[in-house]
């Protein structure tokens, strides 16, 4: 069981050794973990994963190897997925969606959320009221409503949570991602503006070989600073929630934009951009950044990019307190205003399929606040974000 463990980590790219495999061996025999998921998987992480970096390589295998075994008292088995699911969710059909009715704005619902907190004694399961699973309540995991507060379920299904009630995980981009195509980079390379600086270390062969002839055939070697992309460039990257849908081009813009920008610093934010923002997703909930810190920091000659669905709940960019994850206590629209009033050059690269833009409100706030500066993230889409980032 353990060798096919030991090659799943190897198929998803883990630099894993028969070395570290075997002290993993050594202490499973010593009891280190035992009848306990969670502490074989702790005990296999800090056995076989010598760089943090690679940790979310290994929670990926880790899932896709183990993905349906859960604790007992002292074995562990294997419960069908399927199983799972007939338990945890009510299967609605379109008509029974349509009948569900919003309870009527964020005000409303958060003061309802508040009179359940105060009322409710048990768990529950099933109905359309009270926190529980499986049901048509807005307050809960594994249901269904068209305007709900999402409260201890795994990941999104339907994506119709205004609020999410949990501590949620992301990933870092892997900037080091093999690029599936050349073409990215070459749409990037629009955004140039070349300079010389630094020590002299490139040779300048037109003017050595003047300098030679004038010495009459004695070598006189005449060195330059090496030419760079002095563009400089804030990438704000959204992660997590549907934006998991797109975390292939996203990486490959990551890896491209990385490689061509000498000048180039990256943060992190979830749907929109709020008061902080964050470097490494491992540790966002300690190691944040005041987004006026961003701004006061960087000048405005930087290049503002921006990178995201823009696919969210219309609260989350007009209400305060409307984010999906914190309360915000100014409006997620009046956080990228001030960023467009500092940094004048500025775009909203979007990987959601153009043609479906119309059908999200969210979306055609977001262009309107950007001043119709969305493109798509295609290879046309790079091609008019780098025309209108060089104006």
């Amino acid at each position: 069981m353990l060798i096919e463990f030991f090659l799943k980590l190897k198929e998803y790219g883990l630099p894993v050794s028969i070395k570290e495999f075997l002290t993993l061996i050594e202490a499973l025999a010593k009891h280190v973990a035992y009848c306990s998921i969670d502490d074989f998987y702790y005990l296999a992480r800090v056995t076989l994963v010598k760089d943090e970096s690679n940790y979310d390589k290994f929670d990926r295998a880790f899932g896709a190897y183990f993905k349906g075994i859960v604790d007992l008292d002292a074995v562990t088995v294997v419960i069908p997925e399927a199983w799972l699911k007939k338990l945890a969710e009510k299967l609605l059909t379109d008509e029974e969606k349509a009948l569900i009715e919003s309870l009527g704005g964020w005000d409303k619902l958060m003061e309802t959320l508040k009179k359940r907190l105060e009322e409710q004694k048990a768990r529950h399961q099933g109905g359309g009221k009270w926190i529980g699973t499986a049901g048509t309540s807005p307050f809960g995991a594994y249901g269904y409503n068209p305007e709900g507060i999402r409260i201890g379920q795994h990941e999104s299904r339907n994506r119709r949570a205004v609020k999410v009630w949990d501590q949620r995980e992301y990933r870092n981009l892997d900037d080091s991602v093999e690029i599936g195509t050349r073409n990215i980079k070459v749409a990037l390379k629009r955004l140039r503006k070349f300079a010389r600086d630094g020590a002299p270390e490139e040779l300048d062969l037109d003017d050595t070989i003047r300098s030679t002839a004038r010495n009459a055939g004695w070598l006189d070697l005449k060195l330059v600073p090496e030419r760079h992309n002095a563009v400089k460039v804030l990438l704000f990257l959204d992660v997590g929630g549907s934006m998991d849908d797109h975390v292939k081009v996203c990486e490959e813009l990551f890896s491209a934009a990385r490689a061509e920008f000498k000048h180039l610093e990256y943060f992190y934010f979830h749907n929109f951009i709020y008061e902080r923002v964050w470097k490494d997703n491992r540790r966002r909930a300690t190691e944040r950044i005041g987004t006026w810190d961003v701004m006061h920091k960087y000048g405005h000659d930087y290049k503002l990019i921006f990178v995201g669905d823009a696919t969210m709940s219309p609260y989350e960019i007009v209400y305060p307190g409307g984010s999906v994850e914190h309360t915000n206590p100014e409006a997620g629209s009046l956080w990228l205003e001030r960023m467009l009033s500092v940094y004048h050059h500025a775009i909203w690269l979007n990987p959601q399929a153009e043609e479906s833009w119309d059908y999200h409100q969210s979306i055609e706030i977001t262009r309107r606040l950007m001043g119709d500066r969305m493109y798509p993230l295609t290879l046309a889409g790079l091609d008019r974000g780098m025309r209108e980032l060089s104006k």
